[in-house]
């Protein structure tokens, strides 16, 4: 497998999530992502070096953050719609499917390819091909029964006015409906662009221009008049002194929140 810039960043976090999900102790159950990592032909380690565990439980808790969004969905609306935008090798339908809704992946031609070899569509999961920032997939959608878009890991790949076209474009289209989507704060954003993080394997991770103060959370409402509500999601607990302790009183503390690497939040539309 060959992959470059941000469309590598997908093997980074199936990486991750498959460390955690080969945990006796695990946050996450995962067994597609471990199953994927020993069929890919890839050097996951030399890439990204060696799995560090902090890093793998906090991607598996933020995943677990967006399956319970998916889950609320679907339990109250079953025959509902979920688009999961640039989701790459993400394997949530396999967690959390309920056997009656529809899944649309909307990936990037590089990565649809790859997913499509890796992850075959189904009766009622298919992907396209095609940019987020495309809004013609926005007609694929019967919002019918209901439509939960996800972004999870992309947004701070764009730049900021596409960022905001998008959750617009989302609301405009989708009354009713929601986008759960993941952020980073400026600090870190401000990192990745001057290129300092890095992994000791020597793995950069690559430009973040758009990064989300948690105290500007609020600020994504004036995208769209349609958009009624922008809250943020809590991570789930984890184990250990840092996911299990730490983590939950950070977001709870004024000027400490942004101190966090990543932060979810769902917008709702009217």
């Amino acid at each position: 497998m060959e992959l470059s810039a941000v469309p590598e960043t997908l093997l980074w976090n199936l990486y991750h999530r498959a460390a955690e999900a080969r945990r006796a102790d695990r946050v996450l159950d995962d067994p597609k992502a471990v199953e994927l990592v020993e069929k890919i032909d890839y050097p996951f380690e030399e890439t990204f070096g060696a799995v560090n565990p902090l890093l793998a439980q906090g991607q598996a808790l933020r995943v677990r953050t967006f399956d319970n969004a998916v889950r609320d969905f679907l339990d109250a609306h079953p025959d509902g719609t979920v688009v999961t935008l640039a989701e790459g090798l993400e394997t949530q339908f396999w967690r959390v499917d309920n056997g009656r809704a529809r899944w649309l992946c909307v990936e990037l031609p590089e990565t649809a390819e790859v997913r499509r070899e890796l992850l075959p569509d189904g009766e009622r999961r298919r992907t396209l091909a095609r940019s987020a920032l495309d809004l013609s997939w926005r007609e694929e959608v019967d919002p019918a029964n209901g439509v939960l878009i996800t972004a999870q890991g992309l947004l701070m790949y764009l730049r900021p006015p596409e960022v905001r076209t998008l959750i617009a474009g989302c609301a405009e289209r989708f009354g009713g409906g929601a986008l759960v989507f993941d952020a980073v704060p400026r600090w870190f954003s401000e990192r990745t662009q001057r290129g300092e993080m890095r992994t000791r394997a020597g793995y950069t991770t690559p430009p973040m221009p758009w990064g989300l103060n948690a105290g500007e959370l609020s600020g994504v409402r004036t995208a769209h008049p349609a958009i009624s509500e922008v809250r943020e999601l809590p991570l789930p607990r984890g184990r250990g002194a840092y996911y299990g302790v730490v983590w939950p009183l950070l977001g709870k503390v004024p000027g400490v929140r942004n101190m966090r690497p990543t932060m979810t939040a769902v917008a709702r539309f009217s």
